[in-house]
């Protein structure tokens, strides 16, 4: 094997992408070497580009999510083997991105690509799915809901409605699939009319149009349920659906949001906002995401969480630059956008 890659490489903040030459690194303990086959694209990597956030040293490697094969064992993994189909969610660390063709991934938040999957199947789930999760069941950085997966998990969140603006997000769409799992009715989300179909595949029992203002929806949900909603998650998280947010929570209720908040927390009412960061390589994080990607093996196998619909861009690394940029001008819409490293010219 060549001891050199390619990788889409940031050279300095707020800089250009360009595609360079990089070291392949060795997997340490507890690590693995992957081959990546398929690099998914998030929001939060244009905004990385154009805002400088998260990452501090530079030239810089971004990418969230992870799907190959495994190459090469670091010492105390034991759960794989050369050659297996993984999926894995990165880090902001040069070694553990997904813009490039060779990573390291944390075998604890590293899972097994069931049969019936692609590789591009794969690569939208990790950092989407750890997105929803943690902003449900985190304690720290979410509502601090009780995992359904776990032992003490009765199903007290059973006929109690859930509202998820954005539902046809990627994040939107795992967020309606675990509120499936924890046992939520109704399950009511927001997307565009042409989503409609997908959010409902997802497991959203009642759907209305993301353009409707907060009193319109209000209106509309209580026509739906006469409970009051304790939780909001919203995946968009602009200034105006976190506005909707809060005019539809109730008292002693939680705004979940996937970007900081441009709403305050109305004290006399005690209800709580809740900014969530998905990393599970922050300590705050960890216990739960162990215990999740435990499971992403299974519900991926079972149907339980289905991946995101994807479209897959041309031309390698190098595709990853214009994908980004249909990202940050809203061209694209229900849809994860993948690239394939091993394709680079």
């Amino acid at each position: 094997m060549s001891l050199q890659q390619k990788a889409l490489v940031l050279p300095k903040k707020q800089g250009n992408f360009e595609v360079s030459s990089l070291s392949i690194p060795s997997p340490g303990p507890g690590q693995l070497l992957v081959k990546i086959q398929s690099a998914a694209l998030n929001p939060v990597d244009y905004k990385i580009k154009d805002y400088g956030l998260f990452v501090t040293h530079y030239p810089a490697v971004l990418g969230g999510d992870i799907a190959g094969v495994v190459e090469e064992l670091g010492e105390g993994v034991e759960n794989f083997r050369k050659g297996d189909r993984v999926l894995a969610h990165g880090a902001f660390t040069n070694d553990l991105a997904g813009f490039q063709q060779y990573a390291l991934t944390v075998a604890s938040f590293t899972a097994k690509i069931p049969p019936s999957l692609s590789f591009d199947n794969a690569a939208t789930v990790p950092l989407a799915l750890d997105t929803a999760l943690v902003g449900l069941y985190g304690k720290e950085y979410g509502a601090g809901l009780t995992p359904p997966w776990t032992k003490s998990a009765g199903d007290h969140e059973s006929k109690k409605p859930i509202v998820i603006l954005g539902g046809s997000s990627s994040v939107g769409a795992y967020t309606i699939q675990l509120a499936r799992l924890s046992g939520f009715y109704p399950i009511i989300t927001t997307a565009s009319h042409s989503n409609e179909d997908l959010v409902k595949g997802f497991g959203a029992t009642h759907f209305f149009d993301r353009n409707l203002s907060g009193q319109q929806l209000k209106a509309a949900i209580s026509k739906v349920t006469d409970s009051p909603i304790e939780l909001v998650y919203d995946a968009i998280s602009l200034p105006e659906t976190q506005s909707v947010g809060l005019e539809l929570l109730a008292e002693n209720g939680t705004l979940v949001l996937t970007l900081p908040p441009s709403v305050k927390e109305d004290e006399g009412k005690g209800r709580k906002i809740a900014p969530t960061f998905a990393s599970p390589h922050v300590p705050q994080n960890d216990e739960l995401c162990r215990s999740s990607w435990s499971m992403v093996e299974k519900w991926l196998s079972e149907g339980t969480i289905q991946p995101n619909k994807h479209e897959v861009l041309p031309n390698g690394l190098e595709g990853i630059i214009g994908g980004l940029e249909r990202m940050k001008m809203g061209q694209i819409s229900g849809t994860k956008l993948v690239a394939h490293p091993q394709e680079t010219q």
